[in-house]
């Protein structure tokens, strides 16, 4: 029998948007250096490439665990407009269950448009409109405890009031929880968030974000870069070490396209990002996430495994035009990993 999951986090209609004569500028000071996405001020531009696409984190990781072969519900908030008839209809072709979905008349479904530069990277405008409006009223917390795990994805605004009670209400019930932190969460301070790390399982975040909520700061260290024995920085360990505040608990960050590192307590774990051609790197943290959280039963709680899992199917979305174009299942997974016996992951 398959594992049951439920989602909760963000539903958006995202419009993707390139143009050849977009330029990447970068600007330095003393303290930091910024890099900046321009178009030529007061001029009617050429799209070079367009496309619309359901998106959001709980979409995303939605669409993922049921591709992935888990009895798969989400739990968004959308309006009643021409977006939500498009993340409705979208949904026609996914193995998600949609009856614990939040549907309102009173509130817009959420948009984003999304830059994407001649590099690969993107710039997001994005309008919250639903996502934010969450209210603890209008979730189905008997759909929590029925799940086997909850996959807590970012929250935007006025929704991240609902974070303590269904975190808090799983652990009582014994769902298994993976909370991926999302900027808004960590800035609303270091006790707030504990709290939630307290009943957490697995625990991911970016390296930024990890930063943020620890106050550690990674020194430049040339050293580090190598793969050998020296490959997880100090300070990335120094993090992974303080976000762990149970012992049943697992840490991940990611950082970039340097790879991600995972702890548990015991041992540190490395793995490299698998190499693909970055045509758009929307949605590639939230299959990361998902897909490593999903691994951990596919191969029995092997992390390093996991992480590779979670880095192939990563590395095919990132290659899409898209967050959840390039999906793969689990035997496409291990398909990719049988054909390359190069790529491995590090324990120290």
């Amino acid at each position: 029998m398959s594992k049951k999951v439920i989602t909760i986090g963000s539903a958006t209609m995202d419009v993707f948007v390139e143009c050849d004569e977009a330029n990447i500028v970068s600007v330095c000071s003393k303290n930091k250096s910024s890099d900046f996405m321009s178009y030529p001020y007061g001029s009617k531009i050429d799209i070079s490439r367009f496309s619309s696409n359901v998106g959001g984190g709980g979409v995303n990781t939605a669409c993922n665990f049921g591709n992935l072969g888990f009895e798969t519900s989400a739990i968004f908030k959308i309006g009643n407009d021409i977006y939500s008839d498009g993340i409705l209809e979208y949904f026609k072709n996914q193995k998600v269950n949609l009856k614990h979905i939040i549907q309102r008349e009173d509130t817009s479904t959420g948009f984003s448009i999304i830059l994407v530069s001649f590099q690969g990277d993107r710039t997001v405008l994005a309008h919250r409109g639903a996502n934010a409006q969450i209210r603890e009223e209008e979730i189905n917390f008997d759909a929590i405890k029925e799940a086997d795990f909850m996959y807590v994805a970012p929250l935007n605004g006025d929704s991240n009031k609902v974070l303590e009670p269904i975190v808090d209400y799983a652990h009582k019930h014994e769902t298994k929880i993976c909370f991926n932190a999302g900027t808004t969460s960590i800035k609303k301070g270091v006790k707030h968030l504990k709290h939630i790390l307290d009943s957490a399982d697995v625990v991911v975040m970016n390296k930024e974000e990890a930063s943020m909520a620890t106050g550690i700061v990674v020194r430049p260290d040339t050293k580090t870069e190598r793969f050998s024995k020296d490959v997880i920085h100090t300070d990335i360990k120094a993090m992974l070490k303080s976000l762990k505040v149970k012992d049943y608990q697992l840490i991940v960050i990611t950082d970039g396209n340097k790879g991600a590192y995972a702890y548990d307590g015991k041992r540190h774990y490395f793995c490299p990002i698998y190499p693909s051609e970055v045509v758009s790197t929307l949605g590639a943290g939230d299959a990361f996430a998902s897909t490593f959280c999903a691994a951990l039963s596919r191969t029995k709680f092997d992390i390093g495994m996991s992480l590779m899992y979670a880095s192939v199917n990563s590395a095919s979305v990132v290659s899409k035009f898209g967050a959840t174009e390039g999906l793969l299942n689990f035997d496409e997974i291990e398909n990719v990993l049988k054909h390359d016996k190069e790529f491995t992951y590090l324990v120290c």
